[in-house]
Protein backbone atom coordinates (compact mmCIF):
# COMPACT_ATOMS: atom_id res chain seq x y z
CA UNK A 1 0.00 0.00 0.00
CA UNK A 2 0.85 3.42 -0.56
CA UNK A 3 0.67 6.70 1.62
CA UNK A 4 1.15 8.52 -0.72
CA UNK A 5 -2.35 8.51 -2.89
CA UNK A 6 -3.39 11.69 -4.88
CA UNK A 7 -5.70 12.70 -7.85
CA UNK A 8 -9.03 11.70 -9.30
CA UNK A 9 -9.50 9.54 -12.29
CA UNK A 10 -12.98 8.88 -13.25
CA UNK A 11 -14.30 5.81 -16.53
CA UNK A 12 -17.21 6.39 -18.06
CA UNK A 13 -19.18 3.58 -18.96
CA UNK A 14 -19.78 1.25 -16.50
CA UNK A 15 -20.13 -2.18 -18.34
CA UNK A 16 -17.64 -5.30 -17.80
CA UNK A 17 -14.65 -3.12 -19.16
CA UNK A 18 -15.50 0.53 -17.76
CA UNK A 19 -16.26 -1.41 -14.10
CA UNK A 20 -13.42 -3.70 -14.46
CA UNK A 21 -10.87 -0.60 -14.82
CA UNK A 22 -12.05 1.49 -12.50
CA UNK A 23 -11.80 -1.90 -9.93
CA UNK A 24 -8.15 -2.40 -10.79
CA UNK A 25 -7.61 1.71 -10.54
CA UNK A 26 -9.12 1.55 -7.32
CA UNK A 27 -6.90 -1.20 -6.33
CA UNK A 28 -3.55 0.06 -7.51
CA UNK A 29 -4.43 2.51 -4.19
CA UNK A 30 -2.60 4.80 -5.82
CA UNK A 31 -5.63 7.75 -5.97
CA UNK A 32 -7.71 9.54 -3.75
CA UNK A 33 -10.54 8.73 -6.01
CA UNK A 34 -11.86 7.09 -8.79
CA UNK A 35 -15.25 7.74 -10.17
CA UNK A 36 -17.28 5.76 -12.35
CA UNK A 37 -20.51 6.83 -14.34
CA UNK A 38 -22.86 5.44 -16.21
CA UNK A 39 -26.31 6.62 -18.20
CA UNK A 40 -28.16 3.12 -16.79
CA UNK A 41 -29.59 4.14 -13.43
CA UNK A 42 -27.70 2.95 -10.21
CA UNK A 43 -26.04 1.03 -11.80
CA UNK A 44 -22.35 2.81 -11.33
CA UNK A 45 -23.33 4.09 -7.52
CA UNK A 46 -24.19 -0.12 -7.17
CA UNK A 47 -20.85 -1.21 -8.30
CA UNK A 48 -18.98 1.61 -6.39
CA UNK A 49 -20.66 -0.04 -3.19
CA UNK A 50 -19.68 -3.22 -4.16
CA UNK A 51 -15.78 -2.07 -4.73
CA UNK A 52 -15.82 -0.34 -1.75
CA UNK A 53 -16.80 -3.24 0.40
CA UNK A 54 -13.53 -5.39 -1.19
CA UNK A 55 -11.64 -2.27 0.67
CA UNK A 56 -11.33 -4.54 3.54
CA UNK A 57 -9.98 -7.26 2.28
CA UNK A 58 -8.02 -6.53 -0.54
CA UNK A 59 -6.38 -3.85 1.45
CA UNK A 60 -7.23 -0.43 -0.37
CA UNK A 61 -7.90 2.88 0.56
CA UNK A 62 -9.14 4.71 -2.37
CA UNK A 63 -12.79 5.73 -2.76
CA UNK A 64 -14.73 4.65 -5.55
CA UNK A 65 -17.76 6.69 -6.69
CA UNK A 66 -20.57 5.72 -8.41
CA UNK A 67 -22.76 8.24 -10.51
CA UNK A 68 -25.41 8.07 -12.83
CA UNK A 69 -25.43 10.30 -16.24
CA UNK A 70 -27.45 11.45 -18.48
CA UNK A 71 -27.52 12.32 -22.35
CA UNK A 72 -27.98 16.07 -21.86
CA UNK A 73 -25.02 16.14 -19.32
CA UNK A 74 -26.91 15.65 -15.91
CA UNK A 75 -24.02 13.76 -13.29
CA UNK A 76 -21.06 14.84 -14.67
CA UNK A 77 -20.00 16.95 -11.62
CA UNK A 78 -18.54 14.18 -10.21
CA UNK A 79 -16.07 13.74 -12.27
CA UNK A 80 -15.27 17.50 -11.91
CA UNK A 81 -11.41 18.15 -11.23
CA UNK A 82 -10.28 14.40 -12.87
CA UNK A 83 -6.86 14.30 -13.49
CA UNK A 84 -7.48 11.39 -15.82
CA UNK A 85 -10.28 9.99 -17.46
CA UNK A 86 -10.85 6.94 -18.96
CA UNK A 87 -13.93 6.63 -21.83
CA UNK A 88 -15.03 3.06 -22.36
CA UNK A 89 -18.53 3.91 -22.93
CA UNK A 90 -19.64 2.99 -26.56
CA UNK A 91 -21.28 -0.31 -27.86
CA UNK A 92 -19.46 -3.23 -27.47
CA UNK A 93 -19.28 -5.51 -30.80
CA UNK A 94 -21.27 -8.24 -31.55
CA UNK A 95 -20.18 -11.54 -33.53
CA UNK A 96 -19.58 -10.68 -37.19
CA UNK A 97 -19.41 -7.05 -36.46
CA UNK A 98 -16.50 -5.42 -37.47
CA UNK A 99 -15.14 -2.36 -35.32
CA UNK A 100 -16.29 0.08 -38.00
CA UNK A 101 -19.66 -1.25 -38.22
CA UNK A 102 -19.88 0.66 -35.09
CA UNK A 103 -18.30 3.93 -35.91
CA UNK A 104 -21.68 5.84 -36.21
CA UNK A 105 -23.51 5.43 -33.09
CA UNK A 106 -20.03 5.41 -30.69
CA UNK A 107 -19.24 8.42 -32.40
CA UNK A 108 -22.64 10.15 -30.51
CA UNK A 109 -22.04 8.57 -27.87
CA UNK A 110 -17.93 9.53 -27.76
CA UNK A 111 -18.91 12.91 -28.83
CA UNK A 112 -21.35 13.44 -26.04
CA UNK A 113 -19.01 12.42 -23.46
CA UNK A 114 -16.29 14.39 -24.41
CA UNK A 115 -18.22 17.68 -24.30
CA UNK A 116 -18.70 16.72 -20.93
CA UNK A 117 -15.00 16.10 -19.89
CA UNK A 118 -13.98 19.26 -21.23
CA UNK A 119 -16.06 20.93 -19.38
CA UNK A 120 -15.74 19.34 -16.20
CA UNK A 121 -12.31 17.98 -16.40
CA UNK A 122 -10.67 20.63 -18.50
CA UNK A 123 -6.84 19.88 -17.77
CA UNK A 124 -7.33 15.90 -17.31
CA UNK A 125 -5.46 13.52 -19.59
CA UNK A 126 -7.99 11.39 -21.61
CA UNK A 127 -7.29 7.77 -22.08
CA UNK A 128 -10.13 6.89 -24.82
CA UNK A 129 -10.77 2.74 -25.42
CA UNK A 130 -14.17 2.64 -27.32
CA UNK A 131 -13.81 1.52 -30.99
CA UNK A 132 -13.33 2.17 -33.34
CA UNK A 133 -10.67 2.85 -31.37
CA UNK A 134 -8.01 5.17 -33.65
CA UNK A 135 -11.09 7.22 -34.80
CA UNK A 136 -12.42 7.71 -31.70
CA UNK A 137 -9.36 8.64 -30.48
CA UNK A 138 -9.24 11.57 -32.92
CA UNK A 139 -13.45 12.94 -32.32
CA UNK A 140 -12.43 13.06 -28.39
CA UNK A 141 -9.29 15.66 -29.48
CA UNK A 142 -11.29 17.34 -31.75
CA UNK A 143 -14.71 17.42 -29.57
CA UNK A 144 -12.28 18.24 -26.01
CA UNK A 145 -10.35 20.78 -28.16
CA UNK A 146 -7.72 19.47 -25.72
CA UNK A 147 -3.90 20.01 -26.67
CA UNK A 148 -3.27 16.42 -28.87
CA UNK A 149 -0.45 15.39 -26.20
CA UNK A 150 -3.47 14.89 -23.42
CA UNK A 151 -5.78 12.50 -25.26
CA UNK A 152 -4.70 8.99 -26.59
CA UNK A 153 -6.23 5.60 -26.99
CA UNK A 154 -5.49 2.14 -25.59
CA UNK A 155 -4.93 -0.42 -28.48
CA UNK A 156 -1.47 -1.38 -28.41
CA UNK A 157 -0.74 -2.58 -25.16
CA UNK A 158 -3.76 -5.15 -25.70
CA UNK A 159 -2.77 -5.98 -29.04
CA UNK A 160 1.37 -6.75 -27.99
CA UNK A 161 -0.06 -8.59 -24.98
CA UNK A 162 -2.38 -10.68 -27.26
CA UNK A 163 0.60 -11.24 -29.98
CA UNK A 164 3.00 -11.95 -26.76
CA UNK A 165 0.56 -14.39 -24.94
CA UNK A 166 0.32 -16.51 -28.16
CA UNK A 167 3.78 -16.28 -28.73
CA UNK A 168 4.58 -17.41 -24.81
CA UNK A 169 2.18 -20.43 -25.80
CA UNK A 170 3.45 -21.48 -28.81
CA UNK A 171 7.24 -21.83 -27.21
CA UNK A 172 6.40 -23.16 -23.92
CA UNK A 173 8.35 -20.29 -22.41
CA UNK A 174 6.95 -17.95 -19.51
CA UNK A 175 5.30 -15.04 -20.33
CA UNK A 176 7.43 -12.82 -19.14
CA UNK A 177 10.26 -13.94 -21.46
CA UNK A 178 8.26 -12.54 -24.25
CA UNK A 179 9.13 -9.00 -25.75
CA UNK A 180 6.61 -8.53 -28.85
CA UNK A 181 5.36 -5.31 -30.63
CA UNK A 182 2.38 -4.18 -32.64
CA UNK A 183 2.50 -0.34 -33.97
CA UNK A 184 -0.27 0.55 -36.37
CA UNK A 185 -4.17 0.84 -35.94
CA UNK A 186 -6.56 -1.48 -34.02
CA UNK A 187 -8.16 -3.37 -36.54
CA UNK A 188 -7.55 -4.93 -40.10
CA UNK A 189 -4.59 -2.81 -40.83
CA UNK A 190 -2.32 -3.30 -37.46
CA UNK A 191 1.59 -4.01 -37.30
CA UNK A 192 2.93 -6.57 -36.03
CA UNK A 193 6.61 -6.06 -35.50
CA UNK A 194 8.00 -9.39 -35.45
CA UNK A 195 11.58 -7.57 -36.04
CA UNK A 196 11.52 -6.39 -32.41
CA UNK A 197 10.05 -8.74 -31.05
CA UNK A 198 12.56 -11.53 -28.84
CA UNK A 199 12.30 -14.34 -26.25
CA UNK A 200 14.41 -15.61 -23.61
CA UNK A 201 15.63 -18.81 -23.99
CA UNK A 202 17.93 -20.13 -20.61
CA UNK A 203 19.01 -16.37 -19.89
CA UNK A 204 19.82 -15.35 -24.05
CA UNK A 205 17.78 -12.94 -25.62
CA UNK A 206 16.95 -14.33 -29.11
CA UNK A 207 14.87 -12.87 -31.82
CA UNK A 208 11.85 -14.61 -32.44
CA UNK A 209 12.76 -15.02 -36.10
CA UNK A 210 15.10 -17.74 -34.96
CA UNK A 211 12.67 -19.69 -33.27
CA UNK A 212 9.65 -19.72 -35.33
CA UNK A 213 9.42 -19.92 -38.73
CA UNK A 214 7.44 -16.91 -41.18
CA UNK A 215 4.45 -19.25 -41.74
CA UNK A 216 3.78 -19.40 -37.67
CA UNK A 217 4.73 -16.09 -37.06
CA UNK A 218 2.04 -15.06 -39.47
CA UNK A 219 -0.21 -17.36 -38.08
CA UNK A 220 0.26 -15.66 -34.97
CA UNK A 221 0.06 -12.03 -36.33
CA UNK A 222 -3.18 -13.38 -38.31
CA UNK A 223 -4.48 -14.56 -34.48
CA UNK A 224 -3.56 -11.75 -32.87
CA UNK A 225 -4.82 -9.38 -35.55
CA UNK A 226 -8.33 -11.08 -34.95
CA UNK A 227 -7.80 -11.58 -31.69
CA UNK A 228 -11.02 -9.61 -30.12
CA UNK A 229 -13.52 -11.14 -32.90
CA UNK A 230 -12.08 -14.12 -31.46
CA UNK A 231 -13.49 -13.34 -27.99
CA UNK A 232 -16.58 -12.15 -29.62
CA UNK A 233 -17.12 -15.46 -31.41
CA UNK A 234 -16.32 -17.32 -28.72
CA UNK A 235 -18.63 -15.21 -25.82
CA UNK A 236 -21.49 -14.14 -28.14
CA UNK A 237 -22.74 -11.37 -26.02
CA UNK A 238 -20.65 -8.80 -25.31
CA UNK A 239 -16.55 -8.31 -26.28
CA UNK A 240 -13.42 -9.07 -24.03
CA UNK A 241 -12.58 -7.27 -21.11
CA UNK A 242 -9.83 -8.42 -18.96
CA UNK A 243 -7.10 -7.57 -20.84
CA UNK A 244 -8.41 -4.16 -22.25
CA UNK A 245 -8.83 -3.10 -18.67
CA UNK A 246 -5.60 -3.75 -17.91
CA UNK A 247 -3.90 -2.02 -20.46
CA UNK A 248 -5.81 1.07 -20.00
CA UNK A 249 -5.27 0.83 -16.36
CA UNK A 250 -1.61 0.75 -16.69
CA UNK A 251 -1.41 3.72 -18.85
CA UNK A 252 -3.63 5.70 -16.26
CA UNK A 253 -1.05 4.41 -13.80
CA UNK A 254 1.45 5.87 -15.51
CA UNK A 255 0.54 9.30 -16.36
CA UNK A 256 -0.37 9.52 -12.70
CA UNK A 257 2.81 8.53 -11.74
CA UNK A 258 4.61 10.41 -14.53
CA UNK A 259 6.87 7.42 -14.88
CA UNK A 260 8.27 8.11 -18.56
CA UNK A 261 7.37 4.72 -19.33
CA UNK A 262 7.43 3.64 -22.87
CA UNK A 263 4.37 2.11 -24.42
CA UNK A 264 2.34 1.32 -27.40
CA UNK A 265 -0.32 3.46 -27.90
CA UNK A 266 -2.92 5.78 -30.25
CA UNK A 267 -0.64 8.79 -30.37
CA UNK A 268 -0.70 11.77 -32.50
CA UNK A 269 1.99 11.18 -34.37
CA UNK A 270 3.42 14.31 -36.60
CA UNK A 271 6.83 14.19 -37.97
CA UNK A 272 7.68 10.40 -36.65
CA UNK A 273 8.12 7.85 -39.33
CA UNK A 274 7.75 10.54 -42.49
CA UNK A 275 3.94 10.23 -41.00
CA UNK A 276 2.51 13.39 -40.29
CA UNK A 277 -1.13 14.65 -38.79
CA UNK A 278 -2.56 11.34 -37.63
CA UNK A 279 -3.58 9.28 -34.29
CA UNK A 280 -1.60 5.98 -35.31
CA UNK A 281 -0.83 3.01 -32.80
CA UNK A 282 3.15 3.81 -31.90
CA UNK A 283 5.43 3.64 -29.30
CA UNK A 284 5.31 6.59 -26.99
CA UNK A 285 6.66 8.00 -23.26
CA UNK A 286 3.81 8.41 -21.20
CA UNK A 287 3.93 10.96 -18.19
CA UNK A 288 2.07 13.38 -17.02
CA UNK A 289 0.18 15.57 -19.59
CA UNK A 290 -0.31 12.69 -21.60
CA UNK A 291 1.87 11.88 -24.43
CA UNK A 292 5.53 13.18 -23.73
CA UNK A 293 6.53 12.13 -26.99
CA UNK A 294 6.76 9.97 -29.59
CA UNK A 295 8.97 7.04 -29.68
CA UNK A 296 10.80 5.83 -33.27
CA UNK A 297 11.18 2.52 -33.20
CA UNK A 298 13.70 0.55 -35.89
CA UNK A 299 11.49 -1.22 -38.67
CA UNK A 300 12.54 -3.12 -41.63
CA UNK A 301 11.52 -1.69 -44.91
CA UNK A 302 8.50 -3.83 -44.69
CA UNK A 303 7.46 -3.10 -41.11
CA UNK A 304 7.61 1.09 -42.09
CA UNK A 305 5.70 0.34 -45.56
CA UNK A 306 2.75 -1.14 -43.50
CA UNK A 307 2.91 1.61 -40.97
CA UNK A 308 2.65 4.27 -43.54
CA UNK A 309 -0.38 2.18 -45.32
CA UNK A 310 -2.13 2.05 -41.71
CA UNK A 311 -1.96 5.61 -41.51
CA UNK A 312 -3.35 6.31 -44.44
CA UNK A 313 -5.98 4.24 -43.62
CA UNK A 314 -6.75 5.43 -40.34
CA UNK A 315 -6.37 8.94 -41.67
CA UNK A 316 -9.25 8.55 -44.20
CA UNK A 317 -11.97 7.57 -41.53
CA UNK A 318 -10.09 10.10 -38.68
CA UNK A 319 -11.72 12.98 -41.88
CA UNK A 320 -15.02 10.98 -41.92
CA UNK A 321 -15.28 10.90 -38.08
CA UNK A 322 -14.83 14.73 -37.92
CA UNK A 323 -18.20 15.07 -39.03
CA UNK A 324 -19.63 12.47 -36.79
Amino acid sequence: MTSARKGKVSVVGAGFYGSTTALRLAEYDIFETVVLTDIVDGKSEGLALDMNQSRPIEGFETAVVGQTTTPDGEGYQATAGSDIVVITAGLPRKPGMSRMDLIETNAKIVRGVAENVAKHAPNAVVIVVSNPLDEMTALTQLATGFPKARVLGQAGMLDTARFSNFVAAELHVPIGAVRTLTLGSHGDTMVPVPSQCTVTVDGQQRALTDLLGADKIEELVTRTRNGGAEIVALLKTGSAYYAPSAAAARMARAVAEDAGTVLPVCAWVDGEYGINGVYLGVEAEIGAGGVKRVVETQLSGDELAALHAAAEAVRAKQADVADL
